[in-house]
C-alpha cells in the first residue's frame, strides 16, 4: 500500500522564508552548475514537425472564479513569448523558469489560480502549470529527456473532460519547482508555442526526420484510502517507443502519488 502521511500545515512566514531560500539556491545553481542552457537560434533550420498538442485555456472549475482563468490567458501569453522558438541543441537543457523569469505584476502578470498546501488561492502568474503540462506531454512524445519534473502532491479537481491521463503533466512554481528538458540526442529541436482563441498550442520541430515514434500510456492506476482517513491516487506514465523496424521499447517516465482533495466517488455534475 502507498502510505502518504497527513498533510502538515506550515505558517505563512515559514512558507515565504522557505520559498525565498530555495529560489536563491536555484539561482546559484544556474550560475555555477556548468549546464548548457537552450536559447533562441534563429538561423537554425528545423523543418520536420514531430509532435503537436493543444489544451483548452478556459476550463470551468467548480468553486474557482472564472476571472482567474481569463487572467491565465494573459500569463500564458507573457510566458510563452520567452520560450517560443527556443532551440535545444545536443547537450542543451531547456529550463522553463530560466527562460521565463520571475512572474511579477511589474512585468504584467495577473493573479491566476495557484495551489497552496492543497487549497485554491490566487497569485501573480497563476495558471502557468498549464504550460508545464503541455511541455511535458510534448517532450514525452519525443526522444528528449525530462531531467526535472515536479507534480502537485494534491489531486484537487475530479476528472471532468480529462483528455490525458492523471499525472501526465508538470507543476511549476518559480523557480525551484521547474520543468527541464535535456537533449541527449544528436538532433536539434525547436519548440513553437502560441495561443489561438480557445487553446494553448505547442509543436516540436527537429532538424532530422528521425524514424521512431513515441506514445504515452497510463499503468497501474489506483485509489487508496489512507489509515488516517484520506484518499490517495497513484499511477505510472510509461513512454513507448516504436522503431522503424516495428520493434518497441518501454521506459517508465514518471510515477505519481497524490492526496485527493475530493471524494473519489464524486460525480462530475
Amino acid at each position: 500500500m502507498f502510505e502518504i502521511p497527513r498533510p502538515i500545515q506550515r505558517s505563512r512566514i515559514r512558507q515565504l522564508l522557505g520559498r525565498e531560500f530555495h529560489i536563491a539556491r536555484r539561482k546559484i545553481q544556474w550560475r555555477t552548475g556548468g549546464q548548457s542552457w537552450a536559447a533562441r537560434a534563429d538561423s537554425l533550420t528545423t523543418p520536420y514537425a514531430k509532435f503537436r498538442h493543444q489544451s483548452l485555456i478556459l476550463r470551468p472549475l467548480r468553486g474557482v472564479d472564472l476571472q482567474l482563468q481569463h487572467n491565465k490567458r494573459r500569463n500564458l501569453e507573457l510566458a510563452i513569448a520567452r520560450i517560443d522558438q527556443v532551440v535545444m541543441r545536443p547537450g542543451e537543457t531547456l529550463s522553463v523558469w530560466k527562460l521565463v523569469g520571475r512572474p511579477t505584476r511589474r512585468k504584467g502578470y495577473l493573479d491566476g489560480l495557484v495551489l497552496n498546501q492543497g487549497t485554491i488561492a490566487s497569485g501573480p502568474g497563476g495558471g502557468l502549470c498549464q504550460l508545464g503540462n503541455l511541455l511535458f506531454w510534448i517532450a514525452g512524445h519525443s526522444p528528449l529527456t525530462i531531467t526535472e519534473r515536479w507534480r502537485h502532491g494534491f489531486d484537487v479537481f475530479p476528472d471532468v473532460n480529462r483528455s490525458i491521463p492523471f499525472g501526465a503533466g508538470a507543476t511549476l512554481a518559480y523557480n525551484y519547482v521547474d520543468l527541464q528538458l535535456t537533449n541527449h540526442t544528436p538532433y536539434c529541436f525547436r519548440m513553437h508555442l502560441w495561443l489561438d482563441d480557445t487553446h494553448l498550442q505547442g509543436e516540436l520541430f527537429c532538424d532530422t526526420n528521425y524514424p521512431a515514434t513515441y506514445t504515452l500510456e497510463e499503468r497501474h492506476h489506483q485509489i487508496k484510502q489512507q489509515v488516517w482517513g484520506g484518499y490517495s491516487r497513484h499511477n505510472q506514465i510509461v513512454q513507448i517507443r516504436k522503431n522503424s523496424d516495428g520493434s518497441t521499447s518501454e521506459k517508465l517516465l514518471v510515477e505519481n502519488h497524490a492526496l485527493m482533495m475530493y471524494e473519489p466517488l464524486l460525480t462530475s455534475a
